[in-house]
């Protein structure tokens, strides 16, 4: 699966998140203290965009219905055995870089 440039590194500061589309499909990316994770752009309650939320301990917080979802491991904060997917994210000359499916 090939690595896509999606964004420079200096739009998405630690604490933040923000909503890439590649091929159609969208991804929220989180930069949490100084590294970048990159999970599905769907939450999975009613399919808010997860990169139009925030960031609070670790989770994105969809901004429809506050669901929370790790940004490390994608898991829901719910406990219910729900995860959006995660996907590789590589930095190199300040650009980020995502490894789309």
């Amino acid at each position: 699966m090939p690595f896509v440039p999606v964004l420079k590194l200096s739009e998405l500061p630690p604490g933040s998140v923000t909503e890439v589309s590649v091929g159609g499909s969208l991804y929220a990316l989180c930069n949490l203290e100084g590294t970048v994770h990159a999970l599905g752009g769907e939450c999975l309650h009613q399919g808010g965009p997860l990169g139009q939320g925030n960031l609070a301990d670790g989770h994105i917080v969809c901004p429809w219905h506050a669901w929370e979802f790790d940004c490390v491991t994608g898991a829901s904060s719910f406990g219910s055995g729900q995860c959006v997917p995660t996907y590789e994210v590589k930095v190199e000359g300040g650009q980020v870089f995502l490894q789309v499916p």
